[in-house]
């Protein structure tokens, strides 16, 4: 049967080899009871365009420069996008796929983090689009947690899994 993973069954999937997340700062705190949250390693400011085309070979991504958290750990960051690395290596099996959804209190700051869909098969670290609405922007602190990911178990596995650009970029 398919449908959204339970604490109980993500537990499970942790003890896995690999298990389906790794490098987690504090489990106690991200497994939830119904998903996985991912927490900021880095941040990342834009400094060119990219391109996007048809074909992968069209690609060309966005130069990015590694914003530095204060010593005490914090950044401010003011409206507009960014993007986050996360901490975390995620390993989807053939059967499970994962969407990444904000935590409510990033919502209640008036910010945001996109993630794409992360297929199964993919293995691992991630990265999103921190979006910064609120006006007087945002204080974060490093390993802040941003992203709930969602895992859905599909009817059956796919065959031959995720074997794209980002596989295994850690």
């Amino acid at each position: 049967m398919s449908g959204v993973l339970s604490k109980n069954s993500l537990t499970e999937m942790l003890r896995q080899r690999p298990p389906l997340v790794e490098k987690m700062i504090a489990p106690e705190l991200q497994i939830q009871e119904n998903g996985i949250e991912l927490t900021v390693k880095e941040v990342w400011g834009w400094e060119g365009k990219g391109s996007i085309g048809l074909e992968n070979r069209d690609r060309q991504l966005s130069e990015c420069t590694r914003l530095e958290f204060e010593k005490a750990g914090w950044i401010e960051l003011s409206p507009g996008s960014y993007k986050v690395v996360y901490n975390e290596v995620v390993n989807l099996p053939k059967n499970v796929i994962a969407l990444g959804r904000p935590r409510s209190s990033l919502l209640r700051c008036g910010v945001t983090v996109v993630s794409a869909v992360w297929d199964a098969g993919y293995s691992g670290r991630g990265e999103g689009l921190l979006v910064v609405s609120n006006p007087k922007g945002l204080r974060l602190q490093k390993n802040a947690r941003v992203l709930q990911l969602l895992f859905f178990q599909l009817d059956q596995p796919v065959e031959t899994g995720y074997r794209g650009f980002y596989q295994q970029r850690v």
